[in-house]
């Protein structure tokens, strides 16, 4: 990276075109990155398996022979289909531990990944998080290998300006690099994923770019590139990666053998600062997360947060909304403590918090309802923290909540949904599954129900 010292404060000089002093100067190349980091940057598949529908005139022979529909044979059904999603990857450990996007494994059946030479591997999920929209998988090896790997750098170390390299397989026509600069860091209203917190940038990222790399000029990983804003489907030079702060926090429990990501819990109920607002506190600007509510027993009771408590940064990090609060506190373990900045009633104060993992009490008791009703085929749980948590619904709502539906069930077509808490059904107000799996055993004309959603009550009356 080129740093030039200014001294002085005046009016920008034009600086007159000029032919390249020295042979050096003509052969300045980003090649020695692009060779320092390439070969970790792969090619996934993602395969999964679909059923073809079928019209039913294929049904008969006569029509099959003629119009040449699917089946090949009398009496036989379409054959299964197999989509292909397509996307990249990083390597980030020698053993072979490869880092991508959630939506480019998302449902699939088989997962390969290609190398930059070629060669081809199957690989297993060690750790899925739809939340961040990251995935960690391990390469599939007969015998003990080593492969070229990226070093994992600092996201908050970058700053708008600097420049970056975007290393991906776009449109599947093999790896491609461009180059860029950082034109935002902490872009938090891009609506990608949970953690909305993201390294923006012009280097050109196109589809099948999703899970690549983009690369700083010390040939570190910085971010997982993840998304573009556009009209037309390709780039127009705005694209998103995720840091690398938050993918090191994601890829550390993949490799300690962790099923799920543990994430701090605040326990607080926190607003975005509007302009009116700020006007109302007497701030020059508005940012800031506006602590609206105070649950119970949490971590935020505990530090001593309040209703009306304004945080303005993390361990001095500043804070513009909600969402830059929740990446923050996110990417630091479980069990740190970390200094809230805050203005309280037009002081400034601090509070230490001590970051633990949402407690789940009650314990989830999961249920499959199996039984004749709307609830059949739905997973629930008793709701808890660490549920409310999980599946983004109102922690201070109480009652059991859907957590899975499977497909073509009574409570698919019924239009019920994870995270759906169920509050009360046919007068009785449900506290806890094994109350709703007894309620169900008994056949019912019509089931009057009642559920949250989204923070909203609704009412419903659905036949038996």
């Amino acid at each position: 990276m080129l740093l030039v010292a200014v001294s002085g404060v005046g009016p920008a000089v034009a600086q007159a075109p000029r032919v390249p002093g020295s042979q050096a100067e003509v052969k300045l190349s980003f090649a020695p990155i692009v060779a320092r980091t390439a070969s970790a940057v792969v090619n996934v598949y993602a395969l999964k398996t679909a059923q073809q529908r079928v019209n039913p005139i294929f049904d008969d022979p006569f029509f099959r022979r003629f119009f040449g529909g699917p089946g090949g044979a009398p009496g036989l059904g379409a054959p299964d289909r197999m989509q292909r999603s397509l996307g990249s990857g990083v390597i980030v450990d020698p053993s072979g531990i490869v880092v991508t996007n959630y939506h480019v494994i998302e449902g699939a059946d088989e997962i390969r990944v290609a190398l930059n030479d070629k060669r081809e591997y199957e690989a297993q999920v060690l750790l899925r998080d739809q939340r961040t929209d990251l995935a960690i998988l391990r390469l599939k090896l007969e015998a003990k290998e080593t492969f070229a790997s990226l070093e994992l750098g600092n996201s908050d170390e970058l700053a708008v300006g600097d420049l970056v390299l975007a290393i991906g397989d776009p449109f599947g026509v093999g790896q491609t690099v461009t180059q860029g600069i950082v034109s935002a860091v902490a872009r938090t209203q891009v609506g990608v994923s949970d953690y909305q917190f993201f390294i923006q940038t012009d280097a050109a990222i196109n589809p099948g770019n999703s899970g690549g790399a983009l690369v700083d000029m010390a040939g570190r990983l910085v971010g997982i590139n993840t998304a573009i804003y556009s009209r037309s489907g390709g780039s127009i030079g705005i694209g998103f990666a995720i840091p690398v702060n938050m993918v090191r926090v994601v890829l550390d429990q993949a490799k300690s053998g962790g099923k799920a990501v543990r994430r701090p819990w605040l326990g607080a109920k926190l607003q975005r600062v509007t302009p009116d607002i700020a006007d109302s506190l007497g701030l020059p600007r508005p940012a800031g997360a506006l602590v609206r509510e105070v649950t119970a027993g949490s971590p935020a009771a505990s530090a001593g947060l309040k209703v009306g408590d304004l945080i303005l940064a993390v361990e001095g990090q500043g804070i513009e909304d909600p969402e830059s609060l929740n990446y923050r506190l996110a990417t630091r373990p479980i069990g740190s403590r970390a200094a809230l900045g805050l203005n309280r009633g037009g002081r400034n104060e601090s509070v230490v918090v001590v970051l633990e993992s949402a407690p789940e009490t009650p314990p989830r008791e999961a249920v499959q309802l199996r039984a004749r009703s709307p609830f059949g085929g739905a997973t629930i749980v008793n709701l808890s923290p660490a549920v409310a948590e999980e599946l983004r619904v109102d922690g201070a709502a109480s009652g059991v909540v859907i957590a899975e539906i499977a497909d073509g069930t009574p409570a698919a077509q019924a239009g019920f949904k994870p995270g759906d808490v169920i509050v009360e059904v046919n007068g009785e107000k449900i506290a806890r599954t094994r109350e709703l799996d007894t309620l169900t055993q008994a056949p019912m004309r019509a089931w009057r129900i009642v559920v949250i959603r989204g923070g909203r009550a609704i009412s419903a009356l659905l036949p038996g």
